[in-house]
Formats: C-alpha cells, sequence, structure tokens
C-alpha cells in the first residue's frame, strides 16, 4: 500500500529538518570554538598587533600604513568590524576613492580567515593552500588595482563615507546574543536552501542547470555537478556554500578537484551582493568591488584548473587536498569522485 500524499510530505520534512540539523551542526562545531577564539584574541589587541604587522603591507598597493589596521580587523572578524574601524580612522587618513576601492576590495577577497578558512578545510582542501591563495590574491588584486588608478587618473577625488557605523557593544553578553541570532538565521537559509535544492531536483531543474552551467564550469577545470553549490556560495556566501560543500564531499557525490576549484572560486568570490554593498557604503567603486574581482577571480581558478590538468594526482593530493579518507566514508563517493580517479 502506497503511503498517502500527507505522510509522504511529513517524512520529506523529517529528513530535511535532520539534513539541515546535521549539516548546521558540522558547520557550527567549526565556526563556534573558532569565533570565541578570535573574540578573545581580540580583547587581548591581537588586531593591533596584526595592524602593525601589516603596516608596511600596504605601502606596496599604494595605502597608508595606517590601513594595515583596517585590514587586520576584517582578516581576523568580518566586513563589519573593518568598517567600525575604517570609519574611525577614515577622516584623518583622506583617502581617495581609487585608495578605498583597493581596500575594499582586498577586504572582499579576504575576510574573516579563521573561520571562512576552517569551513573550507573541512571539505578537503589544505588550509596553507587556502590562506596562501585568499591573501596574495587580495595582494595581487590591490596592487593591479592601484596601478591602474594612478596610471588613468581614475577615481583620484576625496571618498566619502556613505555610512557611519555604531561601535559594537564590546560585552560577551551582547556578543553571545549576536552569535545566537547569526547561528539562527543560518539554520534557517540552509534549510531553505536545501528545500529548494529538492524542488528543484524532483522538477529535473536541477539537472538543468547543472548542464546549463557544465560548459563554463569545464572551462574553468569543474564540472556540472559543481554548478548549483558554487552559484550559492558565490550569491549567498561561504559559511552557506560551504556547509552545503562539506555534505557534498563527504557523500562523494564532487571530485576534489570541483571542491577544491569551487571553494577557491567562492573564496575569492562570494556573497556578492550583500557584501559588495557593505564595501559601497565605506566609498568603494563597482569598478573594483564587482567587475575587477570577479573577472580575477575566475581568471586565477581557470588558471589553476589548468595547472590541476598538468600536475600528478599525488602532487595534487599532496600540496593541495589530502586523502579521501579523512572525508568520505567507505563505498560513499559518487560519479563526481570516481571520475577523477
Amino acid at each position: 500500500m502506497k503511503p498517502s500524499i500527507g505522510a509522504s510530505v511529513a517524512a520529506e520534512c523529517r529528513r530535511l529538518l535532520g539534513q539541515t540539523a546535521k549539516t548546521c551542526f558540522d558547520l557550527f562545531k567549526i565556526t563556534v570554538p573558532i569565533s570565541i577564539l578570535v573574540k578573545i584574541l581580540s580583547d587581548a589587541g591581537a588586531i593591533g598587533f596584526l595592524g602593525s604587522f601589516l603596516s608596511p603591507v600596504m605601502d606596496l598597493v599604494g595605502l597608508p600604513g595606517s590601513m594595515g589596521l583596517v585590514w587586520a580587523a576584517g582578516l581576523m572578524t568580518n566586513l563589519y568590524g573593518a568598517l567600525v574601524v575604517f570609519a574611525s580612522l577614515a577622516a584623518e587618513a583622506a583617502l581617495t576613492v581609487a585608495q578605498v576601492t583597493v581596500l575594499t576590495t582586498m577586504l572582499l577577497i579576504a575576510h574573516a580567515l579563521p573561520v571562512e578558512l576552517r569551513i573550507a578545510q573541512m571539505a578537503g582542501p589544505r588550509f596553507w593552500t587556502m590562506i596562501l591563495l585568499r591573501l596574495f590574491s587580495a595582494l595581487m588584486l590591490g596592487w593591479m588595482l592601484n596601478h591602474i588608478y594612478r596610471f588613468g587618473d581614475f577615481l583620484q577625488h576625496p571618498n566619502r563615507l556613505l555610512w557611519q557605523p555604531a561601535a559594537p557593544d564590546p560585552s560577551w553578553t551582547a556578543w553571545i546574543g549576536g552569535e545566537l541570532r547569526t547561528m539562527a538565521m543560518i539554520f534557517a537559509i540552509i534549510l531553505v536552501l536545501l528545500v529548494v535544492m529538492r524542488v528543484l531536483e524532483k522538477a529535473r531543474i536541477l539537472d538543468l542547470f547543472c548542464r546549463l552551467l557544465e560548459r563554463p564550469l569545464i572551462a574553468l577545470g569543474m564540472t556540472g555537478q559543481a554548478a548549483p553549490i558554487t552559484v550559492i556560495g558565490m550569491t549567498l556566501g561561504l559559511s552557506y556554500g560551504g556547509a552545503l560543500i562539506i555534505q557534498e564531499a563527504r557523500s562523494g557525490r564532487l571530485g576534489a578537484r570541483d571542491i577544491f576549484l569551487s571553494l577557491a572560486l567562492m573564496g575569492l568570490c562570494h556573497s556578492i551582493v550583500e557584501d559588495t554593498f557593505v564595501m559601497m557604503l565605506a566609498g568603494g567603486h563597482l569598478s573594483g568591488l564587482l567587475a575587477a574581482r570577479l573577472l580575477f577571480s575566475l581568471t586565477v581558478v581557470f588558471l589553476l584548473g589548468k595547472f590541476f590538468q598538468r600536475i600528478s594526482e599525488e602532487s595534487f593530493r599532496r600540496y593541495f587536498f589530502p586523502s579521501w579518507d579523512n572525508l568520505v566514508p567507505k563505498g560513499g563517493r559518487g560519479k563526481g569522485a570516481r571520475a577523477e580517479e
């Protein structure tokens, strides 16, 4: 006897809630301890120390040394933390729109590294490979934009901060409340994403979507199977895309190169709408925040894909991706994983 529609829907809801809970549990196991550690280090003055270390580096991208503190705040915490520090220094620094665009574009590529890199690491790629990719890419694009704006005499007028953020409450009570609200929002968004992906899968729209993006992704060295999660990460953010890609990695549905290149693209260019808008409030220009960042990210991933085609599987595993045994349960490898072996 076939189960009723109501029973089938209830069973599917239970399955999706369980899947969401497990995905969020895996994600929060990463983010909560690291967030606590970052809070402790921030209270102990680690951001100031990192800022003084980065101060000489700022000269390479045409920025005053004080902006090292802004980037340090972004690297350790998030874009909003960086924006608060920037607002306190902006008047004294008297930056041009070009300089602010360089700084904010670098922040978009490399921010919240303790949490985001740990999420990426849990999906398979090596930690140090990803941190070097993010930092080197931020500095490289910052250097390129600085020279383009200077030699072309673009955006050389004084910057005007469009939003003055209030200083956050530094107490642990306020911090815990903020973290709990963030976790609740992440749970809700991941549940919605899983429901939408399930509906699209049932309607065969997901297959169509994968086929449409297959050629562009193949050009980047990936397969069409990586399309939905890569797009989610690029549009919504690495926390959401990363949580889903950890799930896909453990199921064995994606191959190692798909996972690495997808996370590389997410890392360099994620949360395209929200994060870009936040950095526009600081005065950044879309030529750097969106156009240059997207073009640069696609180019880097394209070159990585070509490079991976030229190196041996052993070298790829040694320097970029650990053994599947750390991720995929026995017998859990899918077509994407088998295709690479």
